[in-house]
């Protein structure tokens, strides 16, 4: 976890605030699988039925774009070594441990009305709403965004289909159903 970055802090603190069993990661160097080099997670989460999640925060403004043109979908993008790094982690903890790939949205209050239906969590003066995707779901939809930058996103429609409140992992609240 990046103390710096406030939307792992806003993330931690749900996860406390809401009494969810996690461990926060320390990022300073990437970590080493097989003697390979991995990407760090940023938490190991303990999701309902005793499920360990391996997560990584995606954080990203709602709405998204530039000023002056916001762009009111949800941006959902990752690097291709972060999804790669999830299963290699979820592998190693073994057993129903899975990735997840949790992104918080800062949602300005201007656009409250428009915001992902996310858990919402207010944190620092700032209000979140809270989706995520298992990275299994990820990887079979996900498209190439930029090949020069390595990074990997859904198109809106899939994105929609398959984010869930984390509350859905977690137990926790009213979670949806999550497809198949």
């Amino acid at each position: 976890m990046l103390a710096h970055n406030h939307y792992e802090r806003a993330f931690a603190a749900m996860l406390r605030a809401r009494g969810v069993t996690h461990v926060p990661v320390e990022e300073k160097r990437r970590s080493v699988i097989d003697g390979e080099p991995v990407k760090s997670l940023d938490f190991l989460v303990l999701g309902r039925d005793g499920r360990w999640f391996v997560a990584d925060v995606k954080g990203r403004r709602f709405p998204g774009g530039p000023p002056g043109r916001p762009r009111r979908v949800p941006e959902c993008w990752s690097t291709l070594d972060d999804v790669d790094g999830l299963e290699r982690w979820a592998r190693r903890f073994g057993g129903s441990c899975e990735g997840l790939l949790v992104f918080p949205y800062l949602v300005d209050p201007v656009d409250e009305g428009a915001a992902p239906a996310g858990d919402p969590f207010d944190h620092e003066g700032r209000q979140y709403r809270v989706l995520a995707v298992p990275v299994p779901q990820y990887r079979a939809r996900m498209r190439v965004r930029s090949p020069k930058w390595g990074t990997v996103d859904l198109p809106a429609r899939v994105f929609r289909e398959l984010a869930r409140p984390l509350s859905h992992f977690t137990g926790e609240g009213d979670p949806w159903s999550l497809p198949a």
